[in-house]
């Protein structure tokens, strides 16, 4: 891949400790490790980006494998020094790198909590997964508390795997041609930087202005959903995000119920 390119573009921006490897295991369990090796800076550390080629063992939400062909994704983690972050806006950190992606990979949306699908592209009416994001809140040493946050995105897979067929799409089937990775790479991290975490890391930022440009990228917001919780299932609409990020789903008693954790389904509409 190579990231010359992608190095000059974000000079000057949090994203410059940009780093590149062929293959690792996981980028998100990498992060750490590089944060520590740079030690302590006296303040919140500079967030460090590193992008694979191919992960041997890169995980999902839930604990899911993530699969890809070497080359075929974008394969990116992100460490974001957390300590300057309200603890009640660090849920939104990965809402905001979501909202992100999605801006740079166009013709999708957001899926609760924080996945990028087609929507209506499937063979059935359905939603394709495009990517996902997954983060974890972890604790350097001597660095402090960093959010660590995951993406993987679909962008040049040609043939879809047969497994994966009415499941999932990539970008270059989308928009109908090859996907440049350095671009889309650019794209996300220059709109974190500049748009999309202003509004969620200042205790003096509006969670509103966030929120409702979320919700213009929701996929789930007004869709019928099937919430499979730990202990129980929950069927419902979904109506609305809480200002932590959860999704608030109306049931058919019409009785409210906000989710912070949760695996979501979208109802297709009955006779649809």
């Amino acid at each position: 891949m190579g990231l010359d390119r992608a190095k000059a573009a974000l000079a000057g921006t949090r994203f410059a400790d940009l780093r590149w490897v062929v293959e690792t295991g996981s980028t998100n369990a990498d992060l750490p490790v590089l944060l520590a090796e740079r030690g302590p800076t006296g303040g919140p550390p500079a967030p460090v980006v590193l992008v694979a080629d191919h992960q041997t063992a890169g995980r999902g939400r839930l604990d899911r494998t993530w699969e890809d062909e070497p080359g075929s994704s974008l394969l990116v983690s992100i460490g974001i020094g957390a300590s300057d972050i309200p603890p009640a806006r660090r849920t939104l950190v990965p809402a905001a790198v979501a909202a992100a992606a999605c801006d740079a990979c166009s013709g999708t949306r957001v899926k609760w909590p924080n996945d990028l699908v087609v929507v209506g592209s499937g063979p059935d009416g359905g939603d394709l997964k495009l990517g996902g994001v997954l983060a974890e809140l972890v604790e350097v040493p001597a660095v402090g508390p960093v959010v660590v946050v995951g993406i993987g995105l679909n962008l040049n897979w040609g043939t879809i795997p047969g497994s994966l067929e009415g499941v999932a799409t990539s970008l270059d089937r989308v928009l109908g041609g090859t996907v440049d990775r350095e671009v889309v790479l650019v794209d996300l991290l220059v709109g974190l930087d500049q748009r999309w975490l202003p509004l969620v890391e200042s205790a003096s930022a509006d969670p509103d202005e966030f929120l409702s440009a979320y919700r213009a990228r929701s996929a789930t917001l007004g869709s019928r959903v099937r919430v499979e919780l730990t202990d129980a299932v929950l069927v419902g609409t979904a109506v609305d995000l809480a200002a932590d990020g959860s999704l608030v789903v109306e049931d058919d008693q019409r009785v409210r119920r906000t989710i912070a954790v949760g695996d979501v389904v979208h109802l297709r509409p009955e006779g649809g």
